[in-house]
This record gives structure tokens, sequence and C-alpha cells, in this order.
């Protein structure tokens, strides 16, 4: 039971997060299946239920640092950790929204949490989003965060944080009522905002997390899915602009480490390019969304702006007067280190996940990745050991759902490219896994990494700026340069034999190195031939796959 708190303390934050989690997971379907403003692309509820899952995690993690004794984090921790867990797990436009709506709130909460405080961040959290917003439309999520903030306003001086809570969900309440008079879309279809309903559901747990007591009277609202000339009007889960009967191609989702001054040019280019552009977030780090026909421009505007990572495209339905095609038989999911692999991947017809350093995906990231494969099988390739148990919980809950998941455990992107080499989806789903379980251990993997200090290892002591060559994870080579090190590396891994060497190069090695590698395995390993990719920024500086 959520306990009363007269202020808004890190464990109400907590409980907040758990709870709107709980409510978002309880309304993802119902709020997935209104979701016809511009499109009925079906997932706003999904969107939402992601990003939160990614607050909630942020804030797990700071409680999970302070757990000595009694010790709990700050008030100011928890929010900011909140926010820039929905930063950066936002997925869709109403995701996207509703981070800005908790940095906004965040902002105002971290330098205290009274009733008043509480009504100033609900009033900072409408007006932030509504500035990310490039082109701000009526009947939206804008609108009813904006009532909720108004109501939030009106208890009598001297009421408790409950009282401020209780009025703003009431508000939002009402505001969403109204939806369906302020955008035809809506009214048409009889049905409400799908990203304000979201909201509300958010700020009903946001009340029992407050008064320890859920809202009496619970949302309810027609679910029913509209007709599909009446829901026909852009892409995706928006709240900005009206959009045309035929909108842009793609959707296209990156986070952003820029400036200010970037950003702001980038906003111009990209409200350009396309439409329904939201850029959130601050203090160097941003959320981009866009919906464009000429995705590439997209991204080329981020890398002119800053460096963009966790890039996302997605291909909108031709036919934006049907609902959505039949899933295919089989798909792949594929985790890649860096944006080269992922091209390689999507070439070769898989989902592709990108993972940064020091940031692996979560499970729920893995999940949404398996639902925008839109496949009744689905081989999901890991391609690292410490993800085993994220990918085992995404597996699971894919299951749940009911898409046949099976997830191969490859610990190295090299094993996912063999797995990969081999797919067959005209095969059974039985031989296919087998086949490519099987291709994906025998290859042997290696990665050269640069040593950030000194250290013991399984090769010895190497010193800060050492290349370190790792062999099936463990250091088995330590060198002063990587061409060397990297011989050294092939050396000891073809002595065990192999037919087939894969180079996977970072983005600042140079061609020559793979040349140099090459001709050493032509000159020392006759029957031995050797492929070369590119990895792209965040791959290490040399992948290396023996099978």
């Amino acid at each position: 039971m959520p306990q009363t708190a007269d202020d808004l303390d890190a464990v109400a934050v907590r409980t907040w997060c758990s709870l709107a989690l709980d409510a978002l997971g309880r309304e993802r379907e119902a709020i997935d299946a209104i979701n016809v403003y511009p499109v009925a692309d079906g997932d706003t509820g999904t969107n939402l239920y992601l990003t939160v899952e990614s607050a909630a995690a942020a804030v797990e993690a700071v409680f999970a640092a302070h757990e000595t004794g009694t010790s709990v984090p700050s008030t100011a921790d928890a929010v900011r950790a909140m926010a820039h867990g929905a930063l950066i797990g936002a997925r869709g436009n109403s995701g996207t929204i509703l981070a800005q709506l908790l940095r906004g709130m965040a902002e105002v909460l971290a330098e205290g949490a009274g009733a008043g405080r509480l009504s100033l961040a609900l009033t900072r959290a409408a007006a932030s989003a509504r500035e990310a917003v490039a082109h701000p439309v009526e009947g939206t999520v804008l609108t009813v965060a904006a009532a909720a903030a108004a109501a939030a306003e009106r208890p009598a001086d001297g009421a408790g944080a409950p009282a401020v809570v209780r009025a703003a969900y009431e508000g939002a309440r009402t505001a969403l009522d109204a939806t369906p008079g302020q955008l035809a879309v809506l009214g048409r279809a009889g049905v409400v905002d799908a990203g304000g309903r979201g909201l509300v559901a958010v700020l009903g747990a946001l009340v029992e997390a407050v008064s320890g007591r859920a809202p009496e009277r619970a949302y309810e609202a027609p679910t029913a899915p509209a007709p599909a000339a009446a829901v026909a009007g852009g892409a995706g889960d928006c709240s900005a602009g009206d959009g045309p009967q035929d909108g842009p191609a793609f959707e296209v989702i990156y986070l952003l480490e820029a400036g200010d001054q970037a950003v702001e040019r980038l906003r111009t280019r990209l409200d350009g390019l396309g439409d329904s552009l939201v850029v959130v977030g601050g203090d160097g780090l941003w959320n981009v969304h866009v919906h464009v026909d000429d995705a590439g421009a997209a991204v080329e505007a981020g890398v002119e702006a800053g460096r963009p990572y966790r890039i996302r495209i997605t291909h909108f339905a031709a036919d934006r007067l049907h609902a959505r095609p039949e899933p295919a038989q089989r798909a792949v999911v594929v985790v890649v280190p860096g944006d080269g692999l992922g091209g390689l991947c999507a070439e070769a017809g898989a989902t592709t996940v990108l993972a940064r350093p020091g940031e692996p995906p979560a499970s729920g990231e893995l999940v949404d990745a398996i639902r925008r494969a839109h496949a009744r099988e689905v081989v999901l390739l890991p391609n690292d050991g410490d993800l085993r148990h994220t990918a085992a919980a995404a597996a699971e809950q894919a299951r749940a759902e009911g898409i046949r998941v099976a997830l191969i455990p490859t610990r190295a992107a090299v094993q996912g490219i063999a797995a990969l080499a081999v797919h067959e989806p005209d095969r059974s789903f039985d031989e296919d896994v087998v086949a490519m379980t099987a291709a994906a251990g025998a290859t042997r993997y290696a990665e050269l990494a640069v040593a950030e200090r000194q250290s013991w290892t399984m090769a010895g002591i190497c010193q800060a700026g050492d290349i370190l060559g790792l062999i099936d994870g463990d250091v088995a080579v330590i060198g002063e340069d990587v061409p060397e090190t990297a011989r050294k590396v092939l050396d000891r891994m073809l002595a065990a034999g192999g037919e087939l060497v894969t180079l996977v190069l970072g983005e600042d090695v140079p061609d020559t190195l793979a040349d140099r590698l090459e001709e050493h395995v032509r000159e020392g390993y006759l029957a031995v031939d050797t492929v070369v990719y590119r990895g792209g920024h965040q791959c290490a500086p040399l992948l290396i796959g023996v099978e």
C-alpha cells in the first residue's frame, strides 16, 4: 500500500513510477485500440508503457545505489533519474511528449516537492511539452496536460499535496472527455485522444502514490477501433500537425548529444523536411522524433547538429487506409554494437536494436523490437553474454503475447552475423533455429579494446593505453598497437583451425588495417577466406570472428 506523503519524497516517486507502469500495463491494449490520430497504427499505449518502464528502471537504479542500511536517495536524485530514464527510453510521439512532461516536473520538484511545488511542476511540465512540439494541436495530450496544470492551481491555499494531485487528475479527466469535440478525427471515430488517456492513467497513479488511495472514479471511455475511413489522417501517435491523408513515409527517432544552438538549427531543418516534429530534453542530451519522406536526410541533420545514436527508423504502411498487414511468419531481432552492423543486419532483413557502450538495451526495448518485427515467430540474437537475462525476460514477455520466440545465446556480434548468414525462413522454425545456433556456436570471437587503467589480466599486467586482445571474453594478448595485437590474436584463433575470418572495423580504424590483416591471413593460412565489415560509431576498434 503506497504511503501517504504530504511531500513527494523519493519513495513516493518510486511508488508513482511503479503504479504508473502497472496502470499503463493494464490499459495498454485499450489505449492502443483508440490510437486514431493522426493514423491508427495502434501503438500509443505500448509506447507510453515502454517510456515509463525506462523511467521506473532509472529510479530503481538510483535506489539500488543507496541500499546501505536505511539510506534512500534524495527527492532531487529520484525525479532527475525518472526524467532521464523517460528521455532515453521514450517511444513514439506520445512517449516523447510524456518524457518532456516528466522533465518539466523534475526541474521544479528537484528544488522541493510540497503542494505548491507540485502545482508549479505541473504548470512547468505542460508549458515545456508544448514548447517541444513544432506545431501543437488542441484535443491532444498537450490539451490534457494544460488542463491538469490549471486545475492543480485551484485548491485553496494550505491544501496538501493529495488535494493538488486529485484536482490535476480530475481536470485531466474532464479535458480528455472533451477531446472528441476539439479534434475532428476523434469525433468521427467516437474516441478520446490516446495520448491524453495515457496521461490520465499516469496522473491517477500519482494520486495513489501521494494520497495512498487510488482515484475514486476510474476512467472509462470508448475503446472500439474506429472505421478506417474515419482514422486515415497522417502518421504515428502524434500530437503535432493535422497531417494530410498521405503523410510522410518514415518515422525517425534518435537520441542526440548536442548543444542548445545546434538543436535550434536542427529543429528548423527537420521542420522543413517533414512533420510531427518533437524535440525534447536539454543539458546536452535530446530525444528527436520526426516523420519524413527522406529518413537519411533526417539522420544527416542530426549528425550535423551533434552525435545521434539509438537511431530507429520505421517505415509506415504504404496503404494508410488499411489496418496493419498480416504478420510475417518469421523474423530475426539482432542486438548490434554499431550503426554499421545495424545497416548490415537490416539489409539481411533483421530488426535491429543498437547497444551503446555503458547503456545496454532494457528488456522493454527488446520486446518493442520483437513487436516491431511483426512476425508470428522470432529468433532473438542478443550478441552479448551480459544480456542473457535481459533477453530471456524479453522472450518470456513476448511469448506471453502469443509470439513464438527462440533465444539463441550469442555472446558477440560476429556470432550473430554467422547465425544470420544461415537463416532460412522457408524451412521449419526448429530447423532454422538449430542451424543458426550451430553456426553461432562454431564461431570463436575476439575483440580489441584499449585498457583504461592498470590492472591484472589473464595475460599479465596491463597499463592504461595498452591494446588488449580478448578471445572468447578473456584477455589473451596485451600489445602496444592495434595491428600487431590483431595479428597475434588471429594467429592464436587460427591455430585451432578455421575456414572464414570476419573482421569488423570500428569507425576510426583505417581501411589499411583490414588490408594488412587480410594479407596476413592469406599468406599464413591458405585455405581461409576473409570478409570485412564496417561497424560504425559505437563499435569497438576491431571485432574478429573465426568459423
